[in-house]
């Protein structure tokens, strides 16, 4: 009996033990084995212990339109650090961008708009000139995220705008007197925090907040558990307080505190939830930081240090294995792997003699943008590679 004449199941079986070198030289052995191997569910295992390849801890596929085998294959550049450099996107005056990435859309806040640029799908590439650009703040937006319906921004003139997606129709929300310098969606629900020193949560019901939380220190991020009865809110750590608290929605009381030894002016710039229980800080500390909800709130799972000791501005995570971060200087862009301590791979974007931070970044399979000062910045990792350092 020919290996193309097994049946499937003994096939999976026999694959089941093979890595993904393997597995490629396999595929070579006639058209009926290539096609049997270039099935999802022969990579889906291998596909677990990789980076970015779109399968989450829990086993969700995040790119379902894109065959395992290539992710896989573009998941060996991103542990090795080989991706092509560009610059799509430029601009004279420094700013403090921000950015979301929605499938082939990106969004990009310069100044008091927001643009929203499509990317090419052959090339990936963005346009360079905004489809279409939402504005009505009266200073810079400072932070804004994409729901499937809307998209909300802060802005330094204290105000929140809730723009819908699909018509030019947009709504102000009126209660912070100063920046508001972080917010996040979910479920028709809105938790704004800023500079005022308060945290605020709204509906698209109203216009005014339907809470208000005095935090005593400036609020520099917020993050809504998946399930929607909790968020975290992030300070600056400039008074007697852990800067990290959970919070009950619906109670609108502090559950607890995370953590107990945080110095001085610490604050937490960004975190990410990964699952209901399972969060991710990072700031002026140095360190992402892991934290369980299900287990003491004291003490972190893990941690990972910014090895320049340098300010970590933003960070995203993979659902799996994968976190990349933002550093404050020289534009560096860190990939690490959660499984081991220290950094994988690093990118500096910026030059030596002019440095930005990394304000916001953001990837998909296949790409990851950062946003600086005055540029937006891509790393391709698909093809045509070339080691940037």
């Amino acid at each position: 009996m020919l290996l193309s004449q097994l049946p499937d199941d003994v096939l999976y079986q026999i694959s089941s033990y093979l890595d993904y070198r393997s597995l490629s030289r396999l595929s070579q052995v006639c058209k009926s084995i290539y096609h049997f191997v270039s099935r999802d569910a022969v990579w889906r295992k291998i596909a677990r212990e990789f980076l970015n390849t779109g399968i989450t801890r829990n086993g969700t596929d995040i790119y379902p339109h894109i065959p395992l085998k290539e992710r896989v294959k573009v998941a060996q550049n991103w542990c090795e650090g080989v991706c092509k450099r560009e610059i799509p996107l430029k601009w004279k005056t420094k700013l403090l961008p921000w950015l979301q990435l929605d499938g082939d859309v990106l969004f990009l806040s310069q100044a008091a708009d927001i643009g929203v640029y499509h990317l090419r799908q052959d090339c990936r590439r963005i346009s360079r000139n905004p489809s279409k650009i939402y504005s009505g703040h009266k200073g810079d937006v400072c932070r804004f995220v994409v729901t499937d319906s809307h998209l909300i921004s802060g802005g330094s003139d204290g105000k929140i705008l809730v723009h819908s997606k699909m018509g030019d129709m947009s709504v102000g929300l009126t209660g912070h007197n100063q920046e508001v310098n972080c917010l996040d969606s979910k479920g028709g629900l809105i938790i704004s925090g800023s500079r005022d020193q308060t945290t605020r949560i709204w509906t698209f019901a109203s216009s005014t907040p339907r809470d208000t939380i005095a935090m005593y220190d400036r609020v520099w991020s917020v993050a809504i558990s998946p399930e929607l009865s909790s968020f975290v809110t992030g300070t600056a750590c400039c008074e007697n307080f852990s800067p990290l608290r959970l919070w009950d929605v619906e109670r609108v009381e502090c559950v607890c505190s995370l953590g107990s030894k945080f110095r001085r002016g610490a604050g937490v710039l960004d975190m990410v939830f990964e699952s209901p229980f399972q969060l991710f800080t990072c700031g002026y500390d140095t360190f992402i930081r892991l934290w369980d909800l299900r287990l003491s709130t004291q003490k972190y799972v893990m941690e990972w240090e910014e090895p320049h000791d340098s300010a970590l501005y933003c960070i995203q995570t993979d659902g799996n294995h994968m976190i990349a971060s933002g550093s404050s200087y020289y534009g560096v862009v860190r990939l690490w792997d959660k499984r081991q301590a220290e950094c994988l791979q690093f990118f500096q974007l910026s030059c030596e003699t002019v440095s930005s931070p990394v304000y916001c970044l953001r990837f998909s399979s296949s790409h990851l943008y950062a946003a600086l000062a005055t540029a937006l910045h891509s790393l391709d990792f698909r093809h045509n590679p070339t080691h940037i350092r």
